[in-house]
């Protein structure tokens, strides 16, 4: 017998998870349907003019569907939404969050559109007209509210979509409803963090610059869908709205006027023009609204952080700007002899200094995101394999040459199917306007318009078929894996690697991107660089054989001097630290590698016992420890990996670090192992990445790179990790497992302990601890007794050591925002205040 998908008793369970919204649901879809038969009062939406004597409508519109398309909108809102928000809230909390939304939205709408009435125009009147009535509030400030108790990936991602598509209707739209339901939206987030028992957050968290990106695409695809809402709403009277006739030739067209203009045989030309946009077919929308399609393309393209993306974004949206200044300037202009008719077909004349700072502040809008992508532009490094572009062009070139021979040879065949048939002359000079948008066409009549369907076609389908080959090509160069002119390096560097004579288990943070490379005369060793303020800053010991080092060494430091920059070795172990002390090289002890010999590795005695609980306690809970990669991890996994991630970032609300401390990116590295700590349901508790380390063409071990947990999840989850991956990794026949290091910490004093070097360091390690916990790190390794490896930094010039810490802020700090800059400053003010309170904290035992 076929079992049933939806049993009894899981319907029972699903009703009682989330009661109040099922209640809801059920009054809503009753109303509806009383509605639908002519049963029931009328008139129970709230309008701005129903207070007070009507007060009562602010909570009876909450259940009142206003028609068939809110009906089905609410009742889907409702049940998505109100299900989600009332199984993280709980039904009392659900209750307040959701009532208290709707009736602050109502009466905060209904007060603001009395107060625009003072600014006059036509939002405000339109606003006084409109009524609102329907559950979306309810479920969107719901929502908002059960946000506040999500983690950080999905508590950005839900608050982003809600706000992102709730100002879009409202700054285009500009209805009341538009406005209630952002105003619900926001009074959501405000009474979230109150219904969780917290405080809310006086500064933003902290944003990945995956984020970041995401989030600044969002706000390119936003403002080039919001002119076609508007363009396609007759009625649309948003403060953003006029920005349609700067993206779109979607103006609505007055038959009246379109007839009052074509009795004057004066303005045939004129005419022409108004018929073409009249009788304006699938085509011509298509070409319409052809800034918003390049935008959104790339708008992907900034999601993936690519630097020609962002390039063609900031070109577009300057643009737009022009064109809006030269709109600008028409509408302050004293209105001509044809306004009556111009306005006819969807002109905009202003006449009061008002009117016209309500038409001027929305056309800046184009100028403003292209100061905020310019502002931004560190977040774009992603470049396509080099020559991407130059075939692009050549694609491009050779398109449009195809499509202009097609419409001249076709439009000399079709000519007697134009209401003027063309010649030559007139067809070469109609080819450029082919591809140009509708918008910019309607100024100029046209020569010459089609009145057959075969001349309709050829006349709109060159500029469709250009762009859309042009919009699937540049598609195409941002799903290319990343690339750019150190490409091939990077990968010539990954296989001099894997075949280096000396292993060390830094060494494969060289392959990862921002590095360049200098390579060995004979090509057999590279060193790994970075140049910043001056610095060539390069990370770890030369790849090259050991009795080369010295020479290459000194090849390097030559290289760099021609160049302009002091040499600099980061992170490098003992056997390099002699062998630039033999070039005569100053250097310092700037962190501690920790180092299991897995050979000998026994979790047993006393001195393991942490270990060997936190095991313990993770089988028991049924954690278990699974080896993947980022490719061979499931598209959930992948997700809740994401989640973690930008939940520790929101949580330190503190700039993400690179240079030798790796992210999701380099994860992503296929050569890199990933260790989950994941329970029987799929849960992901923690997640770790491995570096490997090679030793003459094999790997002998692996270096531990990304770790980090849920919070609300099993608490010893990276102890229970790192200890399994030592123990897995020892069964599976290899024989180092370096946890690395933490910069600014160490476990003893070092050789060069006294110096003022070293007391500055010190100071800047205890500083910088409650920002970034380095010694809090290494306190943490330490309960695993691993073996110290010093790590040093060596350079040649003393006098340089400015200019390499600027160089090393930059490296590890590449792009942080003035928000997460603030946020250091925070930190390190607290950090500095503790220290000078208690002055002798520096001197406890560090590591223990």
């Amino acid at each position: 017998m076929r079992r049933s998908l939806w049993p009894p008793s899981r319907v029972r369970a699903a009703v009682r998870g989330v009661p109040v919204t099922v209640l809801l649901t059920a009054v809503f879809l009753a109303v509806g349907a009383a509605r639908a038969m002519g049963w029931g009062v009328r008139g129970m939406a709230v309008t701005p003019h129903s207070f007070p004597n009507r007060w009562w409508a602010a909570l009876t519109c909450a259940l009142w569907p206003q028609d068939v398309s809110s009906f089905l909108l609410g009742a889907v809102l409702l049940l998505t939404a109100g299900v989600v928000a009332e199984r993280r809230l709980g039904p009392w909390r659900f209750t307040a969050a959701a009532m208290g939304a709707h009736v602050a939205s109502v009466l905060a709408s209904s007060a603001l559109a009395y107060g625009l009435r003072a600014a006059g125009g036509a939002w405000s009147s339109q606003l006084l007209r409109h009524s609102f009535a329907g559950p979306g509030a309810m479920a969107l400030g719901a929502l908002m509210a059960a946000t506040a108790g999500m983690g950080a990936l999905w508590r950005r991602r839900i608050r982003l979509a809600v706000l992102a598509l709730t100002a879009l209707l409202l700054l285009y739209g500009g209805s009341l409803t538009d406005m209630v339901r952002f105003l619900a939206a926001v009074a959501g987030l405000a009474l979230g963090p109150a219904l969780h028992g917290r405080a809310p957050r006086l500064w933003p968290a902290g944003v990945s610059r995956r984020e970041s990106r995401t989030l600044i695409a969002v706000a390119v695809a936003a403002a080039a869908v919001g002119p076609v809402i508007a363009g396609m709403q007759p009625h649309a009277a948003g403060p953003l709205a006029v920005l349609h006739l700067v993206f779109t030739g979607l103006q609505p067209v007055d038959p009246e006027a379109v007839q009052s203009l074509c009795s004057d045989p004066s303005m045939a030309r004129r005419c022409a023009a108004a018929l073409l946009q009249q009788r304006a077919g699938a085509g011509a929308v298509f070409m319409a609204v052809l800034p918003t399609v390049l935008l959104l393309l790339l708008a992907e393209g900034i999601r993936r952080g690519r630097r020609a993306a962002w390039a063609g974004a900031v070109v577009l949206e300057c643009a737009l700007a022009v064109i809006a200044s030269v709109d600008i300037i028409a509408a302050l202009a004293p209105a001509g002899p044809d306004t009556a008719a111009a306005q006819g077909l969807g002109a905009v004349h202003v006449g009061t200094f008002r009117n016209k700072l309500a038409l001027i502040l929305p056309l800046l809008t184009p100028a403003l995101l292209a100061g905020l992508l310019l502002a931004t532009r560190a977040h774009f490094t992603v470049s396509a394999p080099r020559g991407t572009y130059r075939r692009l062009a050549a694609r491009l070139a050779g398109t449009a040459a195809a499509l202009g021979l097609v419409y001249f040879g076709a439009g000399l065949a079709l000519a007697g199917q134009f209401s003027d048939p063309p010649q030559a002359p007139q067809l070469l000079a109609d080819l450029p306007d082919r591809f140009l948008p509708l918008a910019y066409l309607t100024d100029t009549p046209p020569a010459f318009v089609p009145e057959a369907l075969p001349a309709t076609v050829l006349y709109e389908g060159v500029g469709i078929l250009f762009w859309a080959a042009a919009g699937a090509l540049a598609l195409g160069t941002f799903l290319k894996p990343p690339g750019g002119g150190q490409a091939g390096d990077r990968e010539r560097a990954a296989l001099l690697l894997s075949g280096s004579g000396r292993s060390c288990s830094l060494q494969w943070m060289t392959t990862w991107a921002g590095n360049r490379y200098w390579f060995t005369p004979d090509g057999a060793g590279y060193i790994a660089y970075r140049p910043c303020a001056g610095v060539a800053l390069a990370l770890g010991p030369p790849v090259c054989p050991p009795e080369k080092e010295q020479e290459e060494l000194a090849r390097f430091a030559a290289y760099a001097a021609a160049n302009g920059w002091t040499p600099c070795l980061y992170a490098v172990p003992e056997h390099t630290r002699a062998t630039a002390a033999a070039l005569g090289w100053a250097d310092v002890q700037i962190a501690e590698d920790a180092v299991l010999d897995l050979d000998a590795l026994d979790f047993t005695g006393g001195r393991h016992q942490s270990t060997r609980t936190s095991l313990n306690r993770g089988r028991r809970e049924g954690i278990r420890a699974h080896w993947t990669t980022y490719a061979g991890a499931t598209l959930n996994e992948r997700e809740q990996i994401q989640e973690i991630s930008e939940e520790w970032i929101a949580d330190k609300g503190m700039p993400e670090m690179g240079f030798t401390l790796g992210g999701t990116e380099e994860m992503k590295d296929p050569a890199v192992r990933l260790l989950l700590a994941r329970d029987t349901r799929g849960t992901v508790h923690a997640v770790s990445s491995w570096l490997p380390i090679h030793d003459r063409g094999t790997i002998t071990g692996w270096t531990l790179d990304f770790m980090r947990r849920r919070s609300d999840g099993f608490r010893p989850a990276i102890e229970f990790l790192i200890a399994s991956a030592a123990l897995d990794l020892k069964a599976e026949g290899f024989h180092i497992l370096s946890l690395s290091g933490a910069p600014l910490a160490r476990s003893g004093p070092g050789p060069s302990q006294g110096s003022a070097l070293d007391t500055a360091l010190g100071w800047l390690g205890s500083l910088l601890e409650p920002a970034y916990g380095f010694r809090t790190l290494h306190a943490f390794k330490a309960r695993f007794h691993p073996r110290w490896e010093a790590l040093h930094l060596a350079y040649p010039d003393p006098a340089a050591l400015p200019a390499i810490a600027t160089a090393l802020t930059r490296a590890y700090l590449p792009h942080p925002s003035p928000t997460e800059q603030f946020g250091l400053a925070r930190r390190l003010a607290a950090g500095l205040l503790h220290r000078l309170a208690a002055p002798g904290l520096s001197r406890r035992p560090r590591g223990a």
